[in-house]
């Protein structure tokens, strides 16, 4: 039995700006958009409601990784604010239905900067769905909020001759327009559709936007979209001009839809019939406030609320609404559907966020987590495969493994699903791990591992070893399903693929290693590379992804003392001053990459080696150091809610290592007390009341008023409201 030591944290950050002070109880003003839109974040700080269709948000008009999300701290322009986003992936898409308010003659730039308004900080706020800057060239003030399926816009404009400009043809970074059109209806309201193409694979979007007061008058250019020498489509911009008042102000409500314009039309109506942008704002943050009112804390430091809650909001962000309020939408099979009862989404950054991301929502989001698995199963009857990285009713095919899987099976094993839609959602769980043409799944079941010597068409990037322990992890999970079923032909059968993570460790290396068809491991091997074999990692940071299995990786590496050594070595070998790393790692504490998903559960590993001390002492380290509340404070990619999931559950005092097993291991708390609502009517509380900056190792432990000795909880003993309780030492507690 594993005995229990815990570190609490201490965090030395700068003091949270006046907008983030919580006042009485609404905790939405611990919330700050702009923590994460500096550095590798590539977060928006625009306006949005928990999971929102969507994310209107401000673009600084030029591309680059930085600018993924539209929007960088360390720019100084502004060109549109457009409505669809996406928060932290590292891929730049979407920004569709941009508007930009000018004061005519408007500044303009080359392309792709265009017409645009400089900006200051100093005269920008953000909160949650909230967002507003003064465009410093026209004086004009913009304000956005929104509704699930609508944004408002309100901008008040000085004196004189304005135009508000609708650029259906403005892309950026990996988006690019293909055909749009804008259609005037009446003298307010306009409506058309902007299809493009990128990451998303032939995305279409329709809009309907009306104005609070009628335009003088409007003018639509169209240019030709030529691609390989012929003419595609056309790019669609609209000049609305006003003759405007001081102070007066105009609001824009636009709408957005995946099925059509009459789909647009339905969600305006539904949602912003009213040109009252105090009212959407309002009901934005009475929605905000209802999420993230599922968790108090208590703490008197203000910086750490405002990273909790800040981080609860990002978690919030997706995956995203893709119906429209009458529940059609647009499947990859490019039909319109219609969802009964249940709302459809996309948005699933998948290989990232089953790791804690989905696992937090089945307690803050429970109904949402049922419509997750319900919009998986329905994408992949349509699509003939459970989806890897879905949005706007395309598969990317970004990142490796079949990580619907456990999302499904995390919700199945909690019965947050029914039965009926449980054997349907098995059934393409294992059709799905059965797809042999498809990124060497055929050669993963043939030899028990993919080879690195082998690349097929889905598989330009290689990635084999992190395949092979990927869909180990997934086949895990199907068996873990099929068990709970009663369906033990399909269990045995997955039970035994996943352990074929074991055929990808050398024991000649002590580490996971590329092996050819041949049986051989890679040659000249160097656990510190970044290879083409090891997906945005290196071996260190592959060697622990054995998340349902480690008791077993521990004997495979020789025992409790060796995996000990081996997990201090990975958090102590630092990369030498001329190692060469990749973007994605960073947030690094030796050889551990908080910036980067296959090293989250890593630091929570000590309890199974006997040293839960550890795990304390390191995640005080990461929340200290590697998060704060500046606009650079996440170390690396939001990836849809993933590096705030994991901050979350961390302050919170236990983490997912397994997210299917119900099981969380114990780190430290962040707060001398934390309070779980649940959908079941109780409460689940962690207490430390004597936590101090001296006090960061827990002595000893009571369940319910019972002494505890193990560090670990479950899922039943969060759903019962246990309240566990720690007594707090400066000393560690060690246990081999």
């Amino acid at each position: 039995m594993r005995t229990l030591g815990f570190t609490i944290l201490s965090l030395l950050l700068a003091a949270c700006s006046a907008e983030s002070v919580m006042t009485g109880s609404d905790v939405t003003g611990y919330v700050n958009p702009l923590i994460g839109t500096d550095f590798t974040g590539n977060t928006y700080p625009g306006a949005q409601v928990p999971f929102g269709m969507v994310q209107l948000s401000p673009d600084n008009g030029l591309p680059g990784w930085d600018r993924i999300a539209g929007y960088y701290y360390p720019d100084s322009t502004i060109a549109g604010f457009s409505h669809t986003h996406l928060s932290g992936t590292g891929a730049g898409d979407l920004y569709d239905i941009s508007y930009m308010p000018v004061m005519l003659p408007a500044k303009e730039a080359e392309e792709p900067l265009g017409i645009h308004s400089r900006f200051s900080h100093d005269d920008e706020e953000a909160a949650a769905g909230y967002y507003r800057v003064r465009l410093t060239d026209y004086d004009i003030n913009v304000e956005l909020t929104a509704t699930e399926r609508c944004g408002i816009q309100r901008y008040t404009f000085p004196s004189g001759q304005a135009a508000v400009i609708l650029n259906l043809a403005k892309a950026m970074n990996w988006d690019a327009t293909q055909d749009s059109k804008i259609s005037v209806v009446d003298s307010v309201t306009v409506e058309g559709y902007r299809f493009s193409d990128g990451w998303a694979r032939n995305q279409r979007l329709w809009f309907r936007s009306r104005f609070s007061r009628a335009w003088d008058s409007i003018e639509v250019v169209s240019t030709p979209i030529i691609k390989d020498g012929v003419e595609i489509g056309k790019g669609d911009v609209a000049y609305f001009y006003f003759t405007t008042t001081d102070n007066e102000q105009i609001t824009v409500a636009t709408a957005i839809s995946c099925t059509g314009e009459e789909g647009a039309k339905l969600n305006l109506e539904a949602e912003a019939s009213e040109n009252d942008f105090d009212k959407y704002r309002s009901q934005a943050h009475d929605a905000w406030q209802r999420a993230l009112s599922a968790v108090s804390v208590e703490s008197d430091n203000e910086a750490d609320k405002t990273k909790f809650y800040t981080a609860m909001y990002h978690s919030m962000l997706a995956p995203t609404i893709y119906d429209d309020v009458d529940g059609s939408y647009m499947g990859p099979d490019n039909k319109v559907h219609k969802a009964d009862r249940w709302n459809n989404y996309g948005t699933f950054s998948l290989w990232d966020t089953y790791r804690a991301a989905h696992p937090l929502m089945t307690y803050l989001q429970p109904q949402r987590t049922g419509d997750f698995v319900q919009s998986l199963v329905a994408f992949g009857r349509q699509n003939g495969r459970l989806p890897v990285w879905n949005f706007q009713a395309s598969e990317t095919d970004m990142m490796i493994g079949y990580h619907s899987v456990p999302v499904i099976v995390d919700a199945y094993m909690k019965g947050m699903i029914p039965d009926s839609l449980a054997a349907e959602a098995l059934d393409l769980c294992v059709s799905t791990a059965n797809l042999d043409g498809y990124r060497q799944i055929g050669e993963y079941k043939s030899l028990g591992y993919v080879p690195y010597d082998l690349v097929d068409e889905h598989n330009s990037d290689n990635w084999s070893m992190s395949k092979t322990l990927e869909y180990a992890y997934d086949d895990y999970c199907i068996a873990l399903m099929a068990d709970k079923m009663g369906r033990k032909d399909i269990a045995d059968e997955f039970y035994a693929r996943s352990q074929n993570y074991r055929n990808v460790f050398n024991p000649a290396t002590g580490f996971m290693q590329p092996r050819a068809t041949n049986g051989e491991f890679l040659p000249d091997f160097n656990p510190e590379d970044y290879s083409e074999h090891i997906c945005e990692s290196n071996a260190w940071q592959y060697l622990w992804s054995v998340q349902h299995d480690v008791d077993g990786l521990i004997d495979l590496m020789g025992g409790k003392e060796r995996f000990l050594q081996k997990l201090d070595s990975m958090m102590t070998f630092n990369p030498t001053e001329d190692s060469s790393l990749p973007i994605f790692s960073t947030g690094m504490i030796g050889q551990y990459v908080q910036g980067n998903e296959p090293s989250h559960h890593v630091i929570y590993l000590f309890n199974n080696a006997g040293r839960p001390d550890l795990t304390q002492k390191y995640i005080s380290e990461v929340v200290n150091e590697l998060y704060d509340v500046t606009p650079a404070g996440l170390c690396g990619n939001e990836d849809c809610g993933q590096t705030s999931a994991w901050f979350v559950f961390s302050a919170m005092g236990f983490y997912p290592v397994n997210p299917v097993s119900g099981v969380y291991e114990l780190g430290t708390p962040l707060f001398k007390s934390m309070e779980l609502r649940l959908d079941n009517g109780k409460t689940f509380k962690v207490t430390a009341p004597n936590l101090s900056k001296e006090n960061i190792y827990v002595k000893s432990a009571t369940l319910d008023g019972v002494p505890y000795e193990k560090t670990f909880i479950t899922h039943d003993m969060i759903m019962n409201g246990s309240h566990l309780e720690l007594e707090m030492s400066p000393n560690p507690v060690k246990n081999l």
